[in-house]
């Protein structure tokens, strides 16, 4: 099986739109959680959200293309921009058609649908947009960077929920494991902050009523009430090491491995043993060519939501055993909520991040812990300390767990 290789970041998130304002505003501990702003919460008991801030899709994209495309596909689309420009690849020198793109969103459009709703009521369906369709469905991200990268090889969109940006990471990673592609530019994205996402995850009691934004995300916490819906997109360019090397990229890491496994439980809760996600980083762990002991840093799931961080607590303790206490764990969402399709995707940079820079995130806002909640959750400071092999959890309703490997890369 071939080697494959992160050779390129891009991010659009709640706190920052490029890969280094992102980063740099993790180091800081920095929480992008505020007052929705995207429409009225008179009615919501829900009030909070990581909205992205200040993006403005025709500083990378044209504006006769960002017209044809909605929200979630303008995030893809300049992130993937970004991270092809860190890239440094010149596809004039590429074979376009082993060049593929794997980029997931849980829900696509609501924005569309629910415009769509409102013409049909008001006016009928005759004045729907001739775009509708291609705008709203959650594969127009994959097509939209396809089309302006000039991507001629495989392109999917895979959308597993919350699971989403990691499964597009890992499934771009078997393309090039398996000979199908040299590159493959892949993550989530989403922009699912609407009346209709926000009043759905209300209705199943998912989302946080605390008003105060630094105690509404606070996975592991006692007090914790839901998780914060976020938007935003994470994409990478992912490559086969001999290609990289041959064209003298700039390596960040090494993705070594892989998995993910359904807990064919229920629609929303996860197992409760926490079977499934420990069977992912199992399986994951072992194509790495790792032992749990050598796991320095996992980017938890980490949601704020009861059934959420019991499981996951669990399931890291089925896999770590004695040294589950000792593996540093933090959670990306404590700063910028849960962006759904496109979390995997912005905390797998930040894993790459954290292996290249030595440096492992606080989880802010995160103060009392009790009962099963005994491992290092990284809730009092940040730490600088070398990381040689980083693991991601995602997992999504449905039962969907998905786990990535990174490794430092050491050359051959």
């Amino acid at each position: 099986m071939k080697r494959v290789v992160v050779t390129g970041l891009g991010a659009v998130t709640p706190i920052g739109n490029t890969v280094n304002e992102f980063w740099e505003n993790i180091k800081q501990g920095k929480v992008g959680i505020n007052k929705i702003t995207k429409f009225d919460t008179t009615s919501y008991k829900v009030k909070i959200a990581a909205e992205v801030k200040n993006f403005v899709a025709t500083e990378k994209i044209d504006m006769k293309s960002a017209k044809r495309m909605e929200l979630f596909s303008q995030y893809a689309v300049s992130a993937a921009i970004e991270a092809w420009e860190d890239s440094e690849i010149d596809i004039s020198n590429e074979d376009s058609f082993r060049i593929g793109t794997a980029i997931g969103s849980g829900v696509g459009s609501l924005q569309t649908v629910e415009s769509a709703c409102k013409i049909i009521e008001e006016k009928g369906s005759r004045k729907l947009k001739p775009l509708m369709i291609p705008q709203m469905t959650p594969n127009m991200a994959a097509g939209n960077v396809a089309i302006k990268l000039g991507a001629q090889g495989k392109c999917i969109s895979i959308s597993t929920a919350c699971a989403t940006g990691a499964i597009n990471i890992g499934e771009a990673y078997r393309s090039i494991q398996c000979g199908d592609a040299d590159i493959m530019i892949a993550g989530g994205t989403e922009s699912c902050i609407t009346p209709t996402c926000v009043g759905g995850f209300s209705a199943l009691t998912a989302l946080s009523i605390t008003e105060d934004p630094l105690r509404a995300s606070i996975p592991f916490d006692r007090d914790r009430n839901g998780f914060v819906i976020g938007e935003g997109a994470g994409i990478v360019i992912l490559e086969e090491l001999e290609h990289a090397i041959k064209r003298k990229a700039k390596i960040y890491a090494e993705l070594a491995g892989y998995a993910c496994t359904a807990d064919a439980y229920h629609l929303t809760s996860p197992s409760e043993d926490g079977g499934g996600a420990a069977k992912a980083m199992e399986l994951a762990i072992e194509e790495a060519g790792v032992t749990p002991s050598e796991i320095d840093y996992i980017n938890a799931h980490g949601t704020s939501t009861y059934q959420n961080d019991i499981t996951e607590t669990r399931a890291i303790k089925k896999i770590f055993k004695e040294f589950a206490r000792t593996v540093k764990i933090n959670s990306t969402k404590s700063m910028i909520g849960h962006s759904l399709g496109a979390a995997g995707g912005i905390e797998f940079i930040v894993c790459t991040k954290t292996i290249t820079d030595g440096f492992i995130h606080q989880t802010m806002g995160t103060s009392l812990l009790e009962d099963e909640f005994d491992l290092n959750y990284m809730i009092d400071a940040p730490v600088q300390q070398n990381v040689k092999v980083a693991l991601s959890n995602s997992f999504g309703f449905g039962g969907h767990n998905a786990v990535l490997v990174l490794k430092q890369f050491s050359g051959k």
